[in-house]
């Protein structure tokens, strides 16, 4: 019962970093016009969604969870096709961001998923599906705030060019399709378990 609670705790204050930084990159996202600091902005809004549905269903049985888990894999495929609808817009109107702001917000958004990710590393393998989904999302997005942040090294001082940033967008949207198969996998697991 213990741990259980301090996994209660760990995932609200995990779901209120994501949220909280969600508001920032988002608006960095659109004041500079970055396909890689949109797409991970949306992805911190979405973990704070998986956050907060898995406070819910903690308690929940096996199937339940498996159900939830299942729906939260769904939800993680949410932002990447996000990502790909703004990589064509980008991709049409091709102007590089401004590659200092893409840097500095790229190195908040990494110590706010490595946050994360420190937090939940103790309990991926507690409460099945669902905490692994919470885990590997942040994970997931640690690597792709070190992408961000070399987009915007490239931009600045290798190649001024829109690519780098669509590039690391589009990389994003890999890795929450590859989560998303990962939390599939778990919940269908668990769904085989409690049957």
């Amino acid at each position: 019962m213990e741990a259980r609670s301090a996994l209660r705790r760990i995932v609200l204050l995990v779901a209120f970093l994501n949220l909280s930084y969600f508001g920032i990159e988002f608006a960095v996202a659109l004041a500079i016009g970055s396909v890689s600091l949109f797409a991970d902005s949306i992805d911190f809004l979405e973990d704070a969604s998986v956050n907060l549905l898995i406070l819910l269903a903690l308690g929940w049985s096996m199937r339940a969870r498996s159900r939830v888990g299942m729906a939260l894999a769904l939800i993680l495929l949410v932002p990447g096709l996000a990502t790909l609808w703004t990589a064509w817009e980008k991709f049409n109107a091709p102007v590089p961001p401004q590659a200092l702001a893409l840097t500095l917000t790229g190195l908040g958004a990494l110590a706010a998923n490595l946050s994360c990710a420190y937090m939940l590393a103790a309990y991926r393998h507690h409460g099945g599906s669902l905490t692994r989904a919470a885990f590997l999302s942040a994970r997931n997005d640690a690597f792709a705030n070190i992408a961000i942040i070399a987009a915007g090294l490239m931009t600045a001082f290798v190649w001024r060019s829109a690519w780098p940033d669509l590039l690391v967008g589009l990389g994003i949207a890999a890795l929450n399709a590859d989560a998303a198969r990962e939390v599939w996998e778990a919940a269908r697991g668990e769904r085989r378990a409690a049957a």
